[in-house]
């Protein structure tokens, strides 16, 4: 059963909240990271990442950026900008895009759930990015980034936390640059903390790493790197019932044909999907369905019945996609590595398929039908792993708002 703990939140004073929080540093490179925080002295990228405090061509991953990140941080708590809670406390962080909201719990959870597999895993991580958050963490000492985990409703649960954003008054509640509504309630009454953390234990029997696979294995390494540090033990996530998520499509761009014109690979896709031509850019309407535009032209490939198998993975339009198309015509055999796909997470539109294939940069795209909670929970729960590049949540969680301390306190 999943183990979580409250903790005392390294957090901005309530005024300076929409100037600290920041969008996820792994959603900006280093230019959009400068951009974003060029009049903001206070924007926490300069803790996340701090190469743009660094003239252009520095390495971003190099042990003075670190240090400076680390400077940044102390900085920003000798100025007041940051303050540590009091008492250990959960917090409720409720986010609201285009009408719709999604409401999860903020707390610290166990380091040995994610080795015993309490915490659900459903992609592979890549070194090099796990080192840049394991070094950044150790540096700092501290836990920046939040992983953003799912878990199936439970009632008692769902009723705590409606009834503490119903009854008190939220800490923060501001609308970021973007239009997406942030806001933050502390809960810091002892009874109320006790019983959310019992209900934990007692009722939830997984929980699901959403988004934020590599800064959730950067933080188990650490742990073992720091193994007397007892604040190591647990790492930052926010966890959010399964009903309040929706998951996007995450689209591909493909650079080339592997050799073929556009009508043979056109004839080539026949044997696995049945294809027509469409006026409109196609959003895919149902599973199995792909949208594909090539040419100026848009068109709606359906998955033929005999053209897949049912297994949890295999279902996947994604997986599909990967097996009948990008390595059986493309030769593209691993997408974490080929420089011949790029991939858009479905926030940014069908126009930014259109617009990137138009200007020449590449030569097809795809839109698929995005994957299902329930589909996620299923293949994580076999044990198995999704293509890579196959889920999209919005709206993101900021960060800044609350830091996990490596203080060893506990």
């Amino acid at each position: 059963m999943a183990i979580i703990k409250p903790f005392k939140a390294l957090r901005p004073q309530p005024h300076l909240a929409n100037k600290v929080a920041s969008r996820p540093y792994d959603v900006l490179n280093t230019e959009e990271a400068k951009t974003e925080a060029k009049e903001n002295p206070l924007s926490f990228l300069h803790i996340t990442k701090a190469e743009i405090d660094f003239p252009n061509g520095i390495d971003i991953h190099s042990q003075a950026v670190y240090d400076k990140a680390k400077e940044n941080l102390h900085q920003f708590i000798e100025q007041g900008t940051l303050s540590k809670e009091g008492q250990p406390c959960y917090y409720v962080y409720q986010l609201v895009m285009n009408g719709r909201s999604q409401t999860g719990l903020v707390c610290v959870s166990s380091v040995d759930d994610y080795f015993n597999n309490i915490i659900k895993k459903h992609e592979f991580t890549r070194p090099e990015k796990e080192k840049d958050r394991i070094d950044h963490m150790k540096t700092i000492g501290a836990q920046t980034g939040n992983v953003f985990m799912a878990y199936n409703n439970v009632h008692e649960i769902d009723r705590e936390i409606y009834d503490w954003k119903n009854s008190y008054k939220a800490e923060y509640d501001f609308v970021a640059d973007d239009g997406i509504k942030h806001t933050v309630w502390v809960i810091n009454d002892e009874q109320v903390i006790d019983t959310i953390t019992r209900l934990f234990a007692e009722k939830v029997a997984a929980t699901y790493i959403a988004d934020g696979h590599h800064r959730a294995a950067s933080a188990a390494k650490v742990s073992k790197a720091l193994p007397e540090n007892k604040s190591a033990k647990y790492f930052l996530t926010t966890i959010f019932p399964a009903s309040e998520l929706a998951i996007m499509d995450y689209n591909r761009l493909i650079k080339d044909l592997n050799g073929m014109d556009a009508d043979d690979f056109i004839s080539a896709l026949q044997d696995d999907f049945t294809i027509a031509m469409s006026e409109e850019p196609v959003k895919p309407s149902q599973p199995h369905e792909f949208g594909m535009y090539l040419n100026k032209q848009w068109y709606i490939l359906s998955s033929r019945k005999d053209s897949f198998s049912r297994d949890p993975v295999g279902v996947l339009d994604v997986t599909i996609l990967s097996e009948n198309v990008l390595d059986k015509l493309l030769d593209i055999k691993d997408q974490r590595t080929d420089k011949r796909i790029d991939f858009v997470g479905g926030i940014r539109g069908l126009k930014e398929l259109e617009k990137r294939v138009r200007s020449g940069e590449m030569k097809l795209a795809f839109s698929l039908y995005p994957v299902s909670i329930q589909q996620l929970f299923d293949i994580a729960d076999s044990g198995n792993v999704m293509p890579p590049k196959s889920t999209w949540f919005e709206p993101k969680l900021r960060d800044g708002l609350l830091t996990h301390v490596l203080d060893n306190q506990g």
